[in-house]
């Protein structure tokens, strides 16, 4: 398959999470894929969405509803399955044949490890930019940031919720944007 190398697919998950240890009989699951294109000529942003998923193996926890603002009922109302969530990666935002980014490696660990747990095929193309390692470096800082320090270092405005996946995936864009042409 051509690689599509006109657009990145920027993509921040949120998973269920506790305050403490996982309860027993959870894990850690994908609640919302925040995905966005970024057009590498132009730096516009499209297609920016939030899909919401539906834990198999796990709650959304009240901290967890306190962090990201995702609901158990947001979830109940909205949520699609993960096998669909990733049926439209492929097919609107085409992530087998195009080179996407995260901000560090948690996204592309946790979509590999939710898919062998769960015997899918994995979403994504093999050319992921980690955002968070790709920006200390550029900027010769010694050590990573976390996406919020990297917004206040570019001087670039915080725009909706942090730890919201349609936000953080517009917000990350912003900053490999800013990597890529400065």
């Amino acid at each position: 398959m051509a690689k599509k190398l006109d657009k990145i697919v920027i993509i921040d998950l949120e998973a269920t999470c506790w305050n403490g240890p996982t309860p027993e009989g959870m894990v850690n699951e994908i609640i919302e894929i925040g995905v966005c294109l970024l057009d590498v000529y132009t730096g516009e942003i499209t297609n920016n969405r939030g899909i919401i998923v539906k834990p198999e193996r796990s709650v959304v926890s009240e901290f967890c509803t306190e962090l990201t603002t995702i609901t158990p009922e947001l979830v109940e109302k909205e949520g699609i399955t993960l096998q669909e969530a990733f049926r439209i990666l492929k097919k609107e935002y085409e992530t087998p044949s195009r080179a996407w980014a995260s901000f560090g490696a948690y996204d592309m660990n946790q979509i590999r490890r939710q898919c062998t747990d769960m015997g899918i095929g994995y979403p994504m193309g093999p050319s992921h930019i980690n955002v968070k390692t790709l920006f200390a470096l550029k900027n010769k800082l010694g050590h990573e940031l976390g996406m919020d320090g990297a917004l206040k270092f570019l001087n670039i405005p915080l725009e909706g919720i942090h730890h919201r996946g349609i936000d953080d995936a517009n917000n990350i864009a912003k900053i490999l944007w800013k990597v890529l042409n400065d």
